[in-house]
């Protein structure tokens, strides 16, 4: 469906009495497709209702503009009509005088007759028959917005636009006029822009949800797509499997947007202490077990330690969050999937090229591959089995999620089915979702399983909806999991902070490999700012024998995660370099000619010694060896082509010079 509605890169900039300016609105880039319901949600003051008036063409943006249908709005106009919260309607004429007043004005070179019917619909499609003849006096808060709502959709717009329709109503009357609006934009089709306060409201409505920031400078935080079926009813959606995962990444960003406001308020001049040239850091971070260097480096004061004395963990909603939370500068640093910063740096998928620098890995191992618990019920023991089990249902395709392209649980997923013959992306459908939202999903039925690291498995075993098949530790006993990336320019900026958030993460990482503090790490972990999971969910394999849902006996996975043991940290290029070459064998990126400058530029062995120096710990680097994998296959990191020729399940391989700093790839 082509772009309908386009926000082109608009900036609002008001002037000031004393003579400066006030940005309220900043580079929001946003594309409208026909018959799409949008919502502009975020707090009080973020220009929600400034930028509804600039579409509506009410206001004019400073710079960039607004485009409907390919041409420039530059002002208000029937085709896009406006439904306030506080009804507007002239108290002298009865309802359907209201709306014909619209109608007659707009359309009056057609005949009466005509006109007449367009009123009339329109009182019958918003329910107003009985009142049609009764004065805006006579009616409840509720009618009114009826009114207001028949009396722009009588115009027939190509835009409906509603600035809090709702807001000021009881909420058995507005949850009345949710469901009456909701039918009429599925019967006519409309495309309509919303703001709204209401989470609910606007997962009951959207189809798409447009997250803004705190002003001054708002802009696009976040777009949340509600991939919830249409036409909707109301407990349907509530119930859907997605709808509390959908729920709380909003009610979670609009927290993170109130402490970052209460941080803003009391900010104070920050000023370089301990040789540091930066020392308020925003980190980003996914709610998963392997998160704990970061929650202890906080909580147990790792980071003031090294005078990093505010720094803000940032729950992310996906990996694709952290990638552009990075990439754009919104987070000075996160913890990262094992191939992310490769495919940041390459510019995978058409993007352009940002080169990140690793100088720290935090975590090894510590992934599962689950399976919907019917497969086992049908006898599904090993990868033979499953094979079996797809062969049987040829008409149906079964689909396993993973996390992100560039993650491990992809690549390890990938491996191990090509290992029994099955192709990942023709035998069988992969998709990518949240680690949060795997198990609703799983329980759901929309996948068959999933590759994601802990505790979403062991709560899809705890509740009874999948078993463990495979854990890494049966594929590529620990491998590099989670790794530390910043922006390369970031780390040249600030060598020094960068150094300190090094010292203090690794020193957070032998803190979470002393067995004698997992018990202290897994109530951290446990809070709802952090994964928010059950002890319950977060035990298995990291204090407690591992249970896979199987009548085998749960047992101990002493390896299972690792933060600090086995020259956990240290940067391994070799194994970086398995990942290229796995991430070509997919298709993800082509395997660049200058494999060897290219891991030398991002894995950064230099800094992660210089941090382990100053703590007095080792800075030696991982031995250098080919990779053994579980099917027999060698991986020699001085010849990773003979590697991906060896292969018999891939893609087209492709071998390219890639020039970073252009951010394109020359074949």
């Amino acid at each position: 469906m082509s772009v309908f509605v386009e926000v082109d890169h608009i900036d609002r900039i008001f002037p000031l009495p004393n003579g400066g300016t006030y940005v309220a609105l900043k580079n929001i880039d946003l594309k409208i497709k026909q018959g799409e319901f949008i919502s502009l949600i975020g707090h009080s003051g973020c220009g929600k209702s400034t930028l509804l008036n600039i579409i509506a063409g009410l206001d004019k943006a400073t710079h960039g503009g607004v485009i409907l249908e390919g041409r420039h709005v530059t002002s208000p106009g029937p085709d896009r009509m406006v439904v306030f919260q506080n009804y507007s309607l002239l108290p002298w004429l009865t309802v359907r005088e209201n709306i014909a007043l619209g109608v007659d004005e707009v359309m009056g070179n057609r005949p009466k007759g005509e006109r007449k019917g367009i009123v009339e619909h329109n009182i019958d499609m918003v329910g107003l028959r009985h009142a049609a003849h009764k004065r805006p006096g006579e009616l409840s808060g509720g009618m009114k917005q009826r009114v207001a709502i028949a009396r722009a959709l009588a115009l027939r717009p190509k835009v409906l636009l509603l600035d809090e329709p709702f807001g000021a109503l009881d909420a058995l009357t507005r949850g009345g006029l949710q469901d009456q609006l909701m039918k009429i934009c599925e019967e006519t089709n409309a495309t309509c822009v919303m703001v709204t306060h209401d989470v609910d409201e606007a997962l009951l409505l959207s189809d798409r949800i447009i997250m803004l920031t705190n002003g001054p400078e708002s802009h696009i935080g976040q777009i949340l797509d509600v991939d919830i079926p249409r036409p909707r009813v109301r407990m349907e959606v509530v119930n859907h499997p997605s709808y509390y995962s959908y729920r709380n990444e909003i009610i979670y960003f609009l927290n993170q947007q109130k402490k970052a406001k209460q941080r803003q308020s009391k900010k104070l001049q920050v000023i370089s202490r301990n040789g540091l040239e930066k020392i308020n850091l925003e980190l980003g971070f996914i709610p998963l077990t392997d998160c704990a260097p970061l929650v202890v480096a906080k909580e147990k004061g790792f980071f003031e330690k090294y005078g990093l004395e505010e720094v803000t963990l940032n729950r992310e909603p996906s990996w694709k969050a952290i990638a552009k939370g990075v990439a754009t500068g919104r987070l000075d640093a996160a913890q990262m999937l094992a191939g992310m910063p490769t495919t940041i740096t390459i510019g995978a998928g058409n993007k352009s090229s940002v080169p990140i620098v690793s100088a720290l890995n935090l975590s090894r191992g510590g992934n599962a591959i689950t399976l919907s618990k019917r497969f086992y019920d049908q006898g599904v023991r090993n990868l033979a089995d499953f094979k079996e089990a797809i062969a049987k249902s040829p008409d149906k395709v079964h689909t396993l999620g993973m996390v992100y392209p560039s993650s491990m649980h992809n690549l390890l997923l990938r491996y191990w089915l090509a290992s029994e013959g099955i192709d990942p992306d023709r035998d069988v459908g992969l998709t990518v979702i949240p680690p949060p939202q795997m198990v609703s999903n799983l329980k759901a039925g929309n996948i068959d399983g999933y590759c994601v690291g802990e505790p979403w498995n062991s709560r899809a075993v705890n509740e009874g909806h999948g078993f463990v098949i495979a854990t890494d530790l049966d594929i590529f006993p620990g491998h590099v999991e989670k790794v530390l990336g910043v922006r390369e320019e970031w780390a040249n900026k600030y060598p020094q902070t960068h150094l300190a958030l090094v010292k203090a993460l690794l020193e957070a990482c032998e803190y979470c490999d002393d067995m004698r503090n997992r018990e202290e790490v897994v109530q951290l972990l446990s809070k709802d700012e952090y994964v928010g999971s059950v002890p319950e969910d977060i035990r298995p394999g990291f204090i407690d024998p591992y249970d896979w849902g199987t009548k085998a006996e749960p047992r101990m996975l002493p390896r299972f995660n690792q933060f600090y043991v086995n020259k956990t940290n240290c940067p391994d290029r070799g194994e970086a370099l398995w990942v290229m070459a796995e991430m070509a064998r997919w298709g993800i990126l082509p395997f660049p000619k200058d494999w060897l400058s290219l891991t030398e530029r991002i894995w950064r062995v230099d800094i992660f010694g210089e941090a382990a120096r100053e703590l007095e710990l080792l800075d030696l680097e991982r031995d250098r060896h080919p990779i053994l994998l579980f099917d027999g296959k060698v991986f020699n990191p001085d010849d990773p082509i003979s590697y991906l020729n060896s292969l018999d399940i891939k893609r087209q391989l492709r071998i390219e010079e890639v020039n970073i700093d252009a951010g394109v790839s020359v074949a």
